[in-house]
């Protein structure tokens, strides 16, 4: 199931980057298309008219396009007070148990990050920065195969240590019920949330960033999803902001020839279920440790539920690649720039520094990136296809604004008002001269 690649043929191929809205169209999808719109749109066309709708009719669109995608008949999609407070009786004390624990570190993690307004009198009268939490934010939480409340926890907590006074939280129904499910109901519970609204995909997006009869808008939206959320979120941006474009999930693990083969193969598999485009990819100077994590991923699968879905991932974009040397397996992880990035190398902190480019970064073998899924305390919310070149998991400044303060006292003006003249009619802005002058 591991294939084996040398570095430049795993450069043109799992090793490849392309834009989230280039990836290869299922046929089945294709076929979805036609059913649905009555014509072969792309998936860029079909959202834009789900958003059209959603902005024009609001309401009455969503309840068309749930049906029409979800199979589902909708009169309202705000939860009930009274259906979040009794889901917490639909999940066992050991659960719920786990679920505390989870936010207790994922919270105290956060609590951890300086977040403080500053004012300076050192540039001549006072200037300085105000942070300010956003107000409302809306928290897309996919269904998928299974309902995932590690996600409601990654979005929500930050965003509640950045003192947001309003979170918004969207689920697809699910198909076997038409409800959102009791385990995502019960972990907002938990953590307070008390606004939260039964849709999904693309027409989710549209009524967060405009807004319906029944759903205010919100100032920014996050969350992860498929295809179409993802393509939403590119198209309302502007208009609302956006935590990121999320990819499919991504696992890179380098290890040297003292890794537990095992214990690798079971953290590929780990990130291979979670969907068919998933990438879980092995770094290491090592054939036979390559050959011998090969051999555990066949024996370990055939124990797993999700067997077709870690085949198909494997052979889309998995893989075990043979470097040189420890060095070569770093600068190939710094140009890929994955999610998650394991290291299971002798001395891993010796490493740490040359990585310039991960989501996170999980040091040693005990440091699964399972853990980070859970309960480590980071937010498990972190960039993919290749972002981690420019952007951060998400935490609690995603949550916040900063306000610049300039209040210059007249000494100060008398300085600095000159140089701000010159630069003015050099640009051409003869106005701009004159408000600078007129204080002299």
């Amino acid at each position: 199931m591991l294939r084996i690649y040398q570095p430049e043929e795993a450069k043109k191929t799992i090793l490849r980057r392309k834009p989230i809205d280039d990836y290869d169209i299922p046929e089945s999808m294709q076929q979805n298309m036609l059913k649905f719109f009555g014509e072969n749109l792309t998936p860029d066309q079909a959202v834009a008219r789900i958003i059209k709708e959603v902005r024009t009719q609001g309401d009455q669109a969503l309840k068309q396009w749930t049906l029409t995608l979800d199979g589902t008949s909708m009169t309202n999609f705000r939860i009930s007070a009274e259906e979040i407070q009794t889901s917490i009786n639909s999940i066992s004390p050991e659960i719920k148990a786990a679920l505390q624990q989870s936010i207790d570190r994922v919270r105290s993690f956060h609590q951890r990050q300086p977040i403080s307004s500053w004012i300076s009198n050192d540039l001549g009268g006072t200037v300085g920065q105000l942070i300010r939490p956003i107000q409302r934010v809306g928290l897309y939480i996919p269904a998928g195969t299974a309902p995932l409340p590690s996600s409601v926890i990654m979005s929500a907590v930050p965003a509640q240590v950045a003192g947001v006074k309003e979170i918004v939280l969207v689920a697809p129904p699910e198909r076997s019920t038409g409800k959102i499910s009791p385990l995502i109901l019960a972990t907002a519970n938990m953590l307070g949330l008390t606004e939260i609204y039964s849709i999904g995909g693309a027409q989710a997006i549209a009524a967060l960033a405009y807004g319906t009869e029944t759903i205010k808008p919100v100032d920014k939206i996050f969350g992860p999803g498929n295809l179409f959320v993802t393509l939403a979120k590119k198209q309302v941006y502007g208009f609302v902001g956006i935590d990121n474009l999320a990819g499919p999930t991504e696992t890179m693990v380098i290890a040297d020839e003292n890794a537990k083969p095992a214990w690798v193969a079971a953290d590929l598999l780990a990130q291979a279920e979670h969907d068919l485009l998933a990438s879980a990819i092995l770094l290491t100077p090592s054939l036979t440790l390559a050959e011998q994590v090969g051999q555990e991923i066949n024996l370990q699968a055939k124990k797993l539920t999700r067997t077709e879905m870690i085949s198909s991932a494997f052979l889309n974009r998995g893989g075990a690649v043979i470097t040189k040397n420890i060095d070569e397996a770093i600068t190939l992880a710094n140009e890929y720039g994955a999610e998650h990035l394991c290291l299971a190398i002798e001395d891993p902190w010796r490493w740490v520094e040359k990585i310039t480019c991960a989501g996170g970064i999980f040091i040693g073998e005990n440091s699964f990136e399972v853990l980070g899924d859970y309960v480590a305390g980071p937010s498990h919310v972190m960039p993919t296809s290749g972002s981690a070149r420019f952007a951060s998991p998400i935490n609690v400044w995603d949550f916040i604004k900063i306000i610049s303060l300039i209040g210059l006292d007249d000494q100060t003006v008398s300085q600095i008002a000159p140089a701000a003249a010159i630069i003015a009619q050099a640009e051409g802005l003869d106005a701009h001269a004159s408000a600078a002058e007129i204080r002299l």
